[in-house]
């Protein structure tokens, strides 16, 4: 005897990737009910809403990798929602500029992977052409990748949870709405909340920076955990934002888990300059001194933090001392803007990425998706999971539909 049920699915996760699953399966399954449970006040309140905002062209990705895939048939789509739902983007392009000879081995091989890649346009560039695209910074030898963008990722999430609601009176996404436990019966889960229980018969796990906590309460081992990592942004001031008119990177060091430094102009106008990579002691922790002990617990209690610490404890020393020294910070700056002065930065937004480390301290490059037969959980979905949400949707969908038998 089937189980009445308040919702087929339930979607716990209100980002960018939740909303973006619930959307896709929404379109191909009009006739089941959703529900999308977010826990904060309102949707896209973590690594959504704390964004850079860049529209990645999935260039530094290993080609063949599910990153690689989703950026770029991501990006397409992304653009395409942007232009039908008129919410405001912009092709402005980005450079990656090498400072130093010992880089240049590295932007070659940056190059090279976005051609495997298939990204569109690329060019190599010297120092004139450096100049021509950004006065004011200064490189050996860069790359051009006019297919980058920006974009405001909270205004999509906003009009994906629109849609949802739109297709079906039967659809909801809900805030305020922190899952607390799963009570599994034959043929349903009752989804025990802040506010009630939910009746369902499948789960689909998109809580980012709790993903690793979900997957445990419906009793999945994932073999890792996430370790979360703050990330510190400067802005410019009025006065200094001519100095970058779109997007500069530096290039990214391979033995290194994260990009580096580099200048963003939002779509607002305002230009980020940062982020720098920090431990954070909270896993929604947004300011330097913000500690939680549950959350430091698990991640100081995880023989892979560890590891992954002591591998790169000379990077992680250098982030800490930028952290919380704006001369240090600059001096990280300035490597690509020689003019930048620190009376042209001030103190802005901070985000924390959820990073999933494996037992060996290895960081979990690439997205990771676990399915079993009533559920599937997004355990590792960094950057560029933004730019790649709907194409993450239809590989959710397609997972759903196939697993669950819609």
């Amino acid at each position: 005897m089937e189980q009445n049920v308040d919702f087929e699915i339930v979607v716990i996760g209100g980002g960018i990737v939740g909303l973006a699953s619930a959307y896709k399966i929404s379109l191909s399954h009009p006739d089941i009910r959703i529900a999308v449970l977010e826990k904060e006040e309102r949707i896209a309140a973590h690594q959504t809403g704390h964004n850079s905002g860049v529209i990645h062209s999935g260039l530094y990705y290993t080609p063949g990798s599910a990153k690689a895939k989703t950026c770029t048939k991501g990006r397409k789509e992304l653009v395409d929602f942007a232009k039908k739902h008129k919410i405001p983007y912009e092709i402005c392009g980005k450079i990656i500029v090498a400072t130093q000879k010992k880089e240049l081995v590295h932007l070659e091989r940056v190059f090279h992977n976005g051609q495997e890649n298939g990204i569109e346009g690329l060019e190599k560039t010297g120092p004139e052409q450096i100049k021509e695209i950004e006065p004011y910074c200064q490189g050996i030898a860069g790359i051009r990748v006019p297919c980058t963008g920006i974009i405001d990722f909270t205004e999509v999430a906003n009009k994906l949870a629109e849609l949802i609601e739109k297709k079906s009176d039967g659809n909801k996404v809900l805030t305020s709405h922190k899952v607390l436990r799963f009570d599994k019966h034959d043929f349903f889960t009752n989804v025990v909340t802040n506010k009630g229980n939910f009746a369902t018969k499948f789960i689909i796990n998109c809580a980012g920076l709790q993903s690793d906590r979900i997957a445990k309460a419906d009793g999945i081992e994932q073999g890792m955990r996430i370790v979360p990592f703050r990330g510190d942004y400067y802005e410019l001031k009025e006065a200094a934002k001519e100095k970058v008119k779109a997007l500069i990177y530096p290039v990214p060091d391979p033995t290194f888990p994260f990009l580096g430094v580099h200048f963003t102009r939002k779509i607002d106008g305002s230009v980020e300059c940062g982020p720098n990579a920090v431990f954070s002691f909270k896993r929604e922790g947004y300011g330097k001194t913000d500690f939680n002990f549950k959350d430091s617990w698990d991640a100081l209690s995880y023989r892979g933090t560890w590891k992954m610490f002591f591998r790169h404890w000379r990077y992680g020393l250098g982030e800490y001392a930028r952290a919380f020294c704006r001369r240090w910070f600059l001096k990280q700056l300035q490597r690509l803007i020689p003019t930048l002065a620190a009376n042209d930065i001030q103190p802005g937004n901070a985000g924390v990425r959820a990073q999933a480390v494996g037992p060996r301290g290895e960081p979990i490059d690439d997205f990771k998706i676990e399915r079993r037969k009533n559920s599937i959980h997004v355990l590792n979905a960094p950057s560029p999971a933004a730019t790649a949400s709907l194409a993450i949707g239809d590989y959710i969908n397609e997972i759903a539909t196939e697993n669950f038998k819609l």
